[in-house]
């Protein structure tokens, strides 16, 4: 086994899963021996790498690139560059860190290159050369702003060997302005004691904390950002995500305030945000804020050929829009650390922000594009980047319908009642493959605030409702003898209330959305049932509050069409495998055995047999039936005020 690879893998991970010290993947770390060199590889996280993230490459070929000469042209030369680092790279598989020449002329066995939020607050700073030595000490070595790439390694490796000639030994710090710190040594531990004394200094100097408090996101965030985010996809539909808090009411206060933030810092910023942001300050209306944001979004794209990654909107936060989920939770902390570093340097002198030069370097750079490349997600699933609402999804049909759209690309809101298995659900679903994310919300759908809470929730995290899927639902079987008013109303309303609870609330959002893109189409789906559309004996409660919600289908499809809102039913069979109908306690198979509902039946096999024998298609429905109904319905943009039966031929319309 090869020790010094574990060690260096161990040290990323301890510091790849501090966001103070790393974010979205940023920094990079390396091992050598005599004649290898391992260097974390491109598309591997610090925050999880083990020894097969590292590049092997031979330090004999290495050495040549130091001291070969080559091209003037500044595209030529970086090209002739990479082919010979690829020329060096014994695991061709890999691509090795840019910066893999500097890991190996630093004389130390472990390098640990990192971009601390506080290391940059100095460095990102008008004083940075003031500072120096009374922050880092007299031994640390400072390299002012170079272009990253060749350039920089010839200038790192011509003042590495001055140091080492002044002093007889290498330097351990190695600071590069506007861009992080470089830490080296022969034993990990040493480095570890190193980064926390860097730290615990720069600390001592820091004249006003940075503010962590949250701030609750403004109401008007649902009047807002759905506009927002339907004009920002000009394509394909974007997420947007909105976050508040101290720091960022401190820096979209007013325009002066935003100006300190208004360019950024480092490369890394460059990569996941762009160099150039949208600030709002007119904010006397949702209305006014909207209306100034299309104003903003065409002079932005007009002027820069691409669309903005970031919008600062005062009093209601940090907006974030990207191609999905996962890239709208890396561009709020990429870009969250630019205020905190914006911050810091208010300790230092102030704000020394990258030119436009350098700005333009880093943005036409092959490998800033090449990063940018294996950040992004290449999934394409049937309802790619919608955000659906799915409510009592926390287990059995509604988790399976969730799971089915999660797969297929969607961001998915989990709304039940059941808080325990609701998050247990979302962890299960963050972990299929993907750039979306599921997030669980406690809901009683039954309750209008609560439902307007889980409106404003989502559209917080996700920007929009493009599906709501109306699935909640409970059944209380039994015959008039047996029915209690309390019982008949509760099912009626959960199962019929509800539903016209969750599309008064629902359809406000989505009305905005559609107003704000031609072509678009919004979904409102209500989870049926076959009881729906034919009368169930002993189970009239049932069949009364899904007969009623048919009817609400129809109802709602005329009124919400003009919006281009569409409003349909799924009618599903019967789901013999979840808990509604096998939960040993209360599930219907043991309901109806009670109620007498299937005459004769002295067992639960006895009554599920009875069920399977009026089905023409001998099975009972599956979640895929049903999901491939949903689809149907979200694809077709001339279907409205449908009940669409998935029954295995049980029931067939008239």
């Amino acid at each position: 086994m090869n020790e010094g690879l574990k060690k260096i893998a161990e040290i990323s991970r301890f510091y790849g899963c501090q966001k103070e010290f790393v974010i979205a993947g940023g920094g990079n770390t390396s091992y050598k021996t005599d004649d290898r060199l391992w260097v974390k590889a491109s598309g591997f996280a610090l925050s999880t790498i083990t020894e097969e993230g590292f590049a092997m490459l031979d330090r004999v070929k290495l050495a040549e690139i130091a001291s070969k000469t080559y091209s003037n042209n500044a595209s030529e030369r970086e090209n002739q560059v990479k082919n010979d680092l690829a020329a060096a790279n014994l695991t061709p598989e890999k691509r090795p860190s840019v910066e893999t020449s500097m890991h190996d002329v630093i004389a130390y066995s472990y390098v640990v290159h990192l971009h601390p939020t506080l290391v940059n607050g100095v460095m990102c700073a008008k004083d940075v050369e003031k500072y120096l030595e009374p922050v880092f000490g007299a031994e640390a070595l400072y390299i002012p702003y170079i272009d990253p790439g060749y350039i920089l390694f010839k200038e790192v490796e011509k003042r590495i060997l001055a140091y080492r000639k002044d002093n007889g030994f290498d330097p351990k710090v190695i600071l590069l302005q506007n861009h992080g710190i470089f830490v080296s040594a022969n034993e990990v531990d040493e480095i570890k004691v190193i980064y926390n004394k860097v730290i615990e200094s720069i600390k001592s100097h820091v004249k006003k904390d940075i503010p962590e408090s949250d701030i609750e996101i403004s109401d008007l965030v649902a009047s807002v950002v759905p506009a927002i985010r339907m004009i920002a996809s000009e394509s394909e539909l974007k997420t947007v995500q909105v976050r508040n808090n101290e720091l960022i009411g401190h820096f979209s206060g007013s325009v002066e305030a935003f100006s300190k933030i208004e360019k950024p810092f480092t490369p890394d910023i460059i990569v996941y945000c762009k160099s150039k942001y949208i600030f709002i300050d007119e904010v006397s209306s949702a209305e006014n804020i909207i209306s100034e944001f299309q104003l903003k979004f065409n002079q932005f794209v007009s002027e820069n050929g691409y669309p903005p990654k970031v919008v600062v909107v005062k009093n209601l936060g940090l907006l974030s829009i990207g191609d999905n989920s996962a890239q709208t939770d890396i561009i709020l902390d990429v870009f969250e650390d630019l205020l905190k570093i914006s911050w810091l340097s208010e300790s230092f002198g102030g704000q020394h922000f990258m030119t436009d030069d350098q700005i333009s370097f880093i943005d036409n750079w092959e490998v800033e594009n090449y990063r940018r490349s294996i950040a992004a997600v290449d999934s394409k699933g049937r309802v790619e980047n919608r955000t659906i609402i799915v409510t009592g999804a926390a287990q059995g049909f509604g988790e399976g319908i969730a799971r089915e759209l999660k797969e297929q690309g969607a961001n998915i809101v989990v709304a039940d009642l059941n808080e325990e298995k609701g998050n247990e659900t979302v962890a299960r679903f963050n972990s299929i493959k993907g750039g979306n994310k599921a997030i669980f919300i406690q809901t009683d759908v039954s309750d209008i605030d609560q439902i307007k809470k889980l409106v404003k929730a989502t559209v917080t995290r996700f920007g929009a409702i493009d599906v709501f899927i109306s699935n909640a639902g409970i059944l209380r079987a039994g015959g008039l003898d047996e029915m209690t008013p309390e019982s008949f109303d509760l099912v009626t309303k959960i199962n019929y209330n509800a539903y016209f609870y969750c599309t008064k609330v629902v359809s406000e959002v989505m009305k905005l959305q559609t107003s704000h893109k031609s072509g678009y189409y919004a979904d409102i789906i209500q989870i049926n049932s076959k009881s729906g559309l034919s009368g169930s004996k002993k189970n009239f409660a049932y069949a009364g509050g899904k007969f009623g919600g048919i009817g609400l289908t129809q109802s709602f499809a005329l009124e919400l069409a003009p919006d281009r809102i569409k409003v349909n039913s799924v009618c599903p069979g019967n789901f013999y495998d979840g808990p509604l109908w096998s939960d040993p306690e209360n599930g219907l198979f043991i309901q109806y055995l009670k109620a007498g509902k299937v005459p004769g039946a002295k067992s639960i096999e006895e009554v599920k047999n009875f069920y399977l024998s009026q089905t023409p298609i001998q099975r009972g429905c599956t979640v895929k039936d049903v999901v491939k109904g949903v689809i149907y319905l979200i694809d077709q943009e001339f279907e409205t005020g449908q009940a669409l039966p998935v029954t295995g031929g049980q029931i067939m319309l008239k």
